[in-house]
């Protein structure tokens, strides 16, 4: 009789441990899944990063910033890039506070004032710029340039306007 508890007692200890074995074996084999799919998802988050950067790359090229040529010569000037684009930032938008249209603006607004809205610079020397009444808008390219006794000179060179 003894014996006979011996081996139930054996054998249930043996089908605890099978289905311990087996449920910790499907638990690991999840997380192995997990894990390969996790890393899947950073591999291609990897990729897709590489790639951005360098869309990133390309399209900053035409930029002031991105543009090695252009910091350079700002340089020898004595500017930095991240000065010149912020001074001339501000003096252009100071330009929307003046009564009237901004000056910068080869058009007189239908609708309101032309306003500029927003700033692009390309390089060392032109500047891409968005201006708008309210209901009329266009794009414009201004030149800008130091002078010897260090002022700045903006002067547009070639604008459009749109009708909405």
């Amino acid at each position: 009789m003894r014996k006979n508890i011996y081996l139930y007692l054996f054998l249930f200890v043996l089908l605890l441990i099978l289905f311990q074995y087996m449920n910790q074996k499907k638990i690991f084999e999840r997380q192995e899944n997990k894990i390969e799919e996790l890393r899947e998802k950073a591999n291609k988050a990897e990729d897709s990063l590489e790639v951005l950067s360098l869309e990133n790359h390309n399209l900053n090229y035409f930029t002031l910033q991105g543009n090695e040529n252009a910091m350079t010569y700002l340089e020898r000037l004595g500017y930095e890039a991240a000065d010149v684009e912020t001074m001339i930032t501000e003096k252009i938008y100071d330009f929307n506070l003046q009564k009237g249209n901004n000056p910068l603006v080869p058009f007189e607004g239908m609708n309101g004032d032309m306003k500029i809205n927003k700033v692009k610079f390309l390089n060392h020397k032109w500047i891409q710029a968005d201006f708008t009444d309210g209901k009329f808008w266009g794009e414009m390219i201004l030149e800008y340039y130091f002078k010897e006794n260090g002022d700045l000179d903006l002067t547009p060179i070639a604008s459009f306007l749109y009708q909405n």
